[in-house]
Order: structure tokens, then sequence, then C-alpha cells
């Protein structure tokens, strides 16, 4: 009971006991409603006595003989013997009987009409326990009848917070789909008949026998015939309910809220075995897949067909005007999204290769140059982004083919090929016309600038990387970016690139090939702080890793009066080569770190100009080198032998290398020759990686990036692009509704990408309609291409014309509803029949 009904009886009963002459009251609880409760009882001036059926001469012999001055409260949780078997009745007839009708108190304790009292007596078993009592009485039911009753039972016996059928629904299947412990509580308190009548009246499910797994096979499968728009089976027909609109938007909530996602795929995975989907569904046209997520597998199936696409060559098939990317894009933002978005971008990036696989490159070195920093880098962020996102499938077994076709596509159709072709034609002096030389790097981009210059060195982080990375900086509001490609020094290796980047007159290399600035060594970053503060005293650097440890005080300190701070940072060339297979991961770090060292110093230390810039590049290629890969020679021990060069004093004539002299890079006296692979292979020594090489003069090696940023204080935030609803809802008479939108404004650097819930909903903010997610994300300036449809289905429930029902766009993000339009809803027969409009 509440502690309300016990107040009730308290006061009843302490009005008895406030007389002056003694009182005795007998109060029999033959159903043993107040068993529990009897102890909670406050009474002033009354003692409480439990009788029992073995205790009734004892009692009289107390209450007559041992104490006969106290009041008492004679409590028996039995039925009130006849009178020739009652010893206490000749001591009832001087004392009175007490009834507590526990409906009543609750009807009156609730505000219940009576006419509804037969619906508490029919499940008052429920009401015996304290605690199911205080349940009930906490979900603040405004209004009762024998439906918000009922519902408020179902809602109190499953532990649910608020008095809402749907939630009870998700509380029940969240406990899985046999033996359920709800559905056996429900049939303790004689509910469990309860739940299903709702189960029809709200979803139109009827079955003789109903449970669990045939509920939700009902459930899904109307769901799933909404997205397929296709009849299903005739096996399977008897499953669609008529009122797919409530259904679907009972299913999106619980597919899209964290707290019933899980539940949602345990019960999908059931469902689809117990229909056997995978024989379903295998035979549809993949058309009428594209848009069904409420089956996990279905995602394997579209997987499937893309894969067969490009095995069969047929990179040009298309579904419902889609390519295979843009197919893969849409399924991306499908339910099962996170399971399956790594497979989707290991098709759109092999896709993408594979269509390269005739690449031809320019002729001439300068146009070379030109192509890959416009086009031909990107085949490189294909291959990297191919492996980065197959290395998170966690079956890979389906794809073992296409990474036969992908590894053979990207070796031999592209990197052999414009390797030799850029290694044929690099010629420094052709290119210095056009591009500047990394030698040159600190005259052109450091010296003579107002203010400080921040230049952060990332060993290995290559072009196509950088390119990446100037893509992330246009999403963000407070960073202004431009990139250009700058010729590495050969050999492209650590030791000669980090001293190219300083400040120099001359660079050289001794007969042991230890690199020198300006006579001054270059091996260590105490030997760089020295050239760097011979030719600015206010200049410094530091690595990377000990920088990002400093608190904002010390960075302060570190950075105060200079004007020159170069930062070393290296993850891509370091990881690779402890872990090569884990270079592509190294990779995203890198983007990552490079963003938060910017923003943090430019919120710490006020720095708002910054260079990022690397040593050299590399080639990795995940496909392990064969003997038939390696280019074998015996060289003299003097020289300087590298997988990717050898420098020596000798002109060695390899087939398939290139010789370029130490003086052309340089621009000093230095006759020797650096000899190079034309192609990816490699000279055949011993130690070191296999697949993640650099030194050579492929462009993936040598085309090293500047990028220049200035963070803008005080910029102006980049707005969200926003949608709009073209078609006109003032008036709704049919439960299925095909609207078209518009994304207002095009992606843009000013403008980014947003997500949008749009769905309608009542005057509580109930959903009535399945809930679309949608991501405007069109970069194209025609407005028409922007133009998009969206279907949405109402519940079929009794609508009113005077009620308020509203058409919402909320942003996903913030939560924050940014459009809201009131509807009329007329519908003339929704729930009256068991139409499927």
């Amino acid at each position: 009971m509440s502690d309300l009904n016990l107040k009730q009886i308290e006061d009843k009963l302490n009005n008895e006991f406030s007389k002056e002459t003694r009182t005795i009251i007998f109060w029999y609880d033959e159903k043993q409603e107040f068993i529990n409760d009897i102890e909670n009882l406050n009474l002033e001036n009354a003692k409480i006595h439990h009788l029992t059926p073995t205790n009734l001469f004892k009692t009289k012999m107390m209450l007559e003989r041992r104490d006969k001055k106290n009041n008492f409260l004679i409590y028996a949780p039995f039925e009130k013997p006849e009178n020739r078997e009652n010893h206490l009745a000749d001591t009832i007839l001087y004392s009175k009987e007490f009834f507590a009708d526990k409906v009543s108190l609750l009807a009156v304790d609730l505000g219940i009409d009576s006419a509804y009292k037969p619906i508490l007596e029919k499940h008052i078993k429920f009401f015996n326990a304290q605690s199911r009592t205080k349940r009930f009485y906490e979900l603040e039911v405004d209004s009762y009848n024998e439906e918000t009753i009922e519902i408020a039972l179902l809602s109190a016996a499953t532990r649910s917070k608020v008095a809402n059928f749907e939630e009870v629904v998700r509380i029940i299947l969240s406990e899985g789909l046999h033996e359920n412990k709800h559905i056996e509580e429900l049939a303790k308190y004689d509910l469990e008949e309860v739940f299903w009548r709702h189960c029809k009246n709200n979803f139109s499910y009827i079955d003789e026998e109903p449970n669990l797994i045939k509920f939700s096979i009902h459930l899904l499968l109307t769901y799933a015939k909404h997205q397929i728009g296709k009849n299903l089976p005739s096996n399977l027909k008897k499953y669609i309910l008529n009122k797919p609109g409530t259904v679907m938007a009972f299913l999106d909530q619980m597919m899209n809220s964290s707290l019933y996602q899980s539940n949602f795929r345990d019960i999908s995975y059931e469902v689809y075995r117990n229909i056997n989907g995978e024989e379903v569904f295998r035979d549809y046209d993949i058309e009428n897949l594209l848009n069904v997520d409420v089956f996990k597998d279905i995602d394997e199936i579209i997987i499937d067909w893309i894969l067969d696409r490009i095995f069969d060559e047929n990179l040009n098939a298309e579904v419902e005007g889609l390519n295979i990317p843009e197919v893969c894009k849409n399924r991306k933002f499908k339910h099962f999204r996170d399971l399956y978005k790594d497979e989707y971008d290991v098709l759109i990036n092999a896709y993408y290769l594979i269509k390269n696989k005739d690449f031809k490159p320019k002729d001439n070195i300068v146009d070379l140059v030109a192509e890959y920093d416009s086009t031909y880098y990107k085949l490189d962020t294909y291959y990297r982004r191919f492996y980065y996102h197959l290395d998170r499938v966690e079956t890979k077994n389906k794809f073992e083919e296409l990474e036969t076709i992908v590894e053979n596509i990207y070796t031999n159709c592209y990197l052999d090929v414009i390797s030799k072709e850029f290694s044929n034609k690099l010629d420094y002096e052709k290119l210095k016309d056009k591009y500047k030389l990394q030698k040159n790097f600190y005259n052109n981009f450091v010296s003579g600038q107002d203010g400080r210059v921040v230049v952060i060195i990332s060993d290995a982080f290559r072009y196509e990387i950088a390119k990446e990375l100037m893509e992330r900086f246009k999403l963000n509001e407070k960073v202004e970016a431009k990139i250009e490609p700058q010729i590495g020094v050969l050999p492209s290796y650590t030791g000669l690139g980090m001293a190219a980047l300083l400040p120099n007159k001359n660079i050289k290399m001794d007969n042991d090939y230890r690199v020198y600035v300006d006579d001054m060594p270059t091996s260590n970053l105490l030997e760089r702080r020295a050239i760097l503060q011979n030719r600015n005293p206010k200049s410094d650097c530091i690595q990377y890793d000990d920088l990002i440890k400093m608190r904002k005080g010390e960075m302060r300190e570190f950075f105060l009066g200079k004007e020159i701070i170069y930062i070393y940072h290296d993850e891509i060339d370091a990881r690779a080569h402890s872990v090569e297979d884990k270079v592509f991961d190294a990779c995203n770090e890198t983007l990552e770190a490079m963003e938060d060292i910017i923003r943090i110093l430019t919120n710490n230390v006020s720095t708002t100009r910054f260079i990022i810039t690397a040593d050299h590049g590399f080639i990795y290629t995940r496909g392990k080198n064969v003997e038939a890969d390696k280019i074998d020679r015996f060289f003299a021990k003097e020289d300087r032998i590298n997988k990717r060069f050898i420098i020596s004093s000798q002109k060695y004539d390899i087939f398939g290398t290139k010789n370029i002299l130490v003086s052309d890079v340089l621009g000093n006296y230095d006759e020797r020759v650096i000899t190079m692979p034309l192609t990816s292979n490699v000279f055949k020594t011993q130690g070191g990686g296999q697949n993640f090489v650099h030194g050579g003069s492929s462009p993936q090696e040598i085309i090293v990036p500047v990028i220049e940023v200035r963070t803008v204080r005080g910029a102006v935030e980049v707005e969200k692009v926003k949608i709009s609803l073209i078609s006109m809802i003032s008036k709704i008479t049919s439960l299925l509704l095909s609207l078209d939108f518009v994304q207002q404004e095009p992606v843009s650097d000013i403008m980014k990408e947003a997500t949008y819930k749009i769905a309608f909903i009542d005057d509580e903010g109930e959903l009535i309609s399945n809930e679309e997610i949608y991501v405007a994300k069109s970069r194209s300036k025609n407005s028409s291409d922007r133009i998009f449809n969206l279907k949405f289905r109402l519940r079929n429930q009794r609508y009113s014309r005077d009620g308020k029902y509203y058409f919402t766009i909320r942003d996903e993000e913030t939560g924050i509803e940014v459009h809201r339009k009131q509807v009329v809803i007329d519908i003339a027969f929704a729930d009256d029949f068991g139409f499927d409009i």
C-alpha cells in the first residue's frame, strides 16, 4: 500500500483509540492485503497484537487478565471463524471490528472513479507488495480510465518510469524473446492477457497463442516491407501488421535509442534467423534492399553484390541511379553503419583505385608534378584508406580477392608506372623554374617574416596525407591554410631531408655520409638548434613529444621571446620502422596530432602562423616483396647502401635504375653518384623493412608538402547548411507521405555539412511517424541537385481534426529543433479499420 493509504487507516484507527474508555478493535484481513503493511502503522494510543489460529486462548487471557488497561488492535491475517469455533467470540461482542477495503482505499487515494474499481479488484494481488504499489503511485497518471489503469499496471510491473505502453513493450523485448522475466511477472498478476490485448490495440498484432518471438517477427517484417516496397514471399505475408506507421515509429525509437539499440539488434538477429532471412532476401533485386536497415545481413547481401560487380569489371553498375560509391555512402547512414562503415569504405576506395587501372602519367617532369599535386596523389590516398579500413574489418575473408586486385593495380598499374616515368624524367634544373626546392625551404618560407613562425616537421608526412589535412582544415572556421609542393632532396632519407629544412648556404656529406650545413653537423636536436640560432638567435627547436607534455605555463615560458621554433614530430616513420603494417594508422594519428598542436599553440601561446612540412615521403605496399623485385648487385664496402638508394664514388649502370650526381641535388661540387631504382623495387640488402621504404626518387618520396597555416582569432564561425521543406503539408489526408526537401546552401569552406532528424510528433512530443535521418552534405552549386525526397508513414491511430500535430526538423548534433510546423491531420478511417493506407 502507499503511504497515503496507510495514513487513511491510521487516521481512522487513531480516532477510535482517542476515546477515554478502553478500546479493543479486531481486524480480520482474510485476503492478507495488509499483511506487509501492518508494522508500518503508527498508532498513537494502542498496541498491535498479531492473532494466529493457534494463539486464540493466549490472546483472550492477555486481553481479559494480564493487560486490562491498554487499547489493542488485534490484527488477524485470516478469515474470521464461526462463533462456535472462535474462542474470542464473546470478547468481540464488547469490542469493535475494523474493515479495510483495499480497492476502495486505492480508488479514493488515486482519484479513480468507482466505475473502474472492478479493474483494480481483478489485479488486487499486484498491490499486496508496498514496493509495487509505490511504483504504481510514482507514475502519476493524469486521469484514469480502463486503458490508463491497465497501462499503469503494466508499467509498474515492468519498472517503467513512465506510464507508456510502447515503453513497456521496449522494456519487455529488451529482456529477450525467450523465458522473459517480465512476461512471467505479468502472469503472476493476471496482466499477461492485458499486455497482449494492448499489443492488438496498438500494433494490430493478433495471435491465438501470442509470444514475443512471433510478435517481433511481425514488427520487423512490417518495417522491412515498407522499406522494400515489394511484397514479401507468400509464407511471410501473414506477419504484416495493419498499422505500419505505428510500427515504424516504435522501431525507429528503439533503433535510435542508446538505451535500447543493442536490444533491438539482438531481436533483429533472432528474427532474421527464425525467418531464414538469408533465403528470403537473397532472391530480391538489389534495388529492393537498398533502404532496408532492420536486418544486419542485408548489408552482407549488398556488399556481396558490389564485390560481384567489381570482379565482373562492371564498375558502371547503378542502383536507383546511384553508382557503387554512392550506394556505399547511402548504406553508411543506415542503422548498422557502425558495423559496416569500414567495409563500405574498403569498397569505395577499391572502386576508385580500380577505376584507374589504365593509368597513364604525363611525359614531362613539370607536368608530372602538377598532375600529382592535383590528381595523381589521390591514388595513393585510395590505397592508404583501403588498407586503413580493411585492417578494421573483423572478417576479412570476403575481401581477399579484392585485396589481390587492389595490390596488383596499385603496384603494377600505378606505382611502378608513375615511379618509372617520374624517375626517368627527374631534372632539378627544369623543376626549379616552377617549383621551390626543399634545400631552399628556410629562405622561401621562414626568413624575413613578421612575427613568430612555428615550423612543424613531421617525419615521412608524405604529400597525399598533407592533402587530407587540408580537407580537414577547410572544415575548421578558425584556420586558413594553403598547400604547395616542394621538391625534396635525394636521397630522400631523414638525415638529408632534415638538414635541407634548416637555414643553409651549402649542404654537404662527408666521406662517412654525415650531413653538414655550413660546416655544422645536423644529426641531433642540439646541432640543429645551433644552426637555427646561428641564423637567428631568437630561434629554438623541440621534440613534439616533449612539447605536448608541457603545461600551459611551461609552454609559454619556452616560447617567450622566440621568433622561430622548429617542432620535430616522428610518428609515421617511427611506427613504420617498428611495425610496418601499422603505418597507415600512424598517418591518421599524425593528422590528429597536427590539428591538435596547432589548436594548443594558438590557445596557449597565441601563435597564429605555422608551417607544416616533412623531410621526405615514403612508399608502402602491403604485398610482400619477392626476390624478383629486389635488385641484386655487389657494391663497394665504402658505399652508402640503402634499400632505395646507393651513394658511391662509382657509377653503377644497373638495369632498372637511374643515376644522378649529388652535386645536381645539393648544388655543390660533390661528384659522387646516387643510384636509385626506377620503380618501387628495392636493392637487396640486409635488415630493414620490406614494405615501408624511402630514399628513392618516386613522387611519393620526394614531393614534399609545405602547408602554410594561419589561425584566425575571432573568426566568424562556420554555419551548418540548412534544409527546408518544399512540399505543402498544411493538411494531411493520408497515412503515407512523400515529401520533397532542398538543402538551402552547398557545403563550402564557410558552410559545413549537418545531420538532421525529421519526423511528425504530437503535442506531447511523441513520434507519430517514422523518423528519418538525413545528412545534408551536397557541394553542388546547382540547387536542383540539392533536392531530395523522404517518405513518412504516420501511425495508424485516431487523429483529431482539432488536435495539435507538428512536422519537425531537429539538428542531430545539438538536439535543437530548427523547424516546427503545425499540421492538420484529417484521415477518415485511421485506426477504425484494418486498412493499410
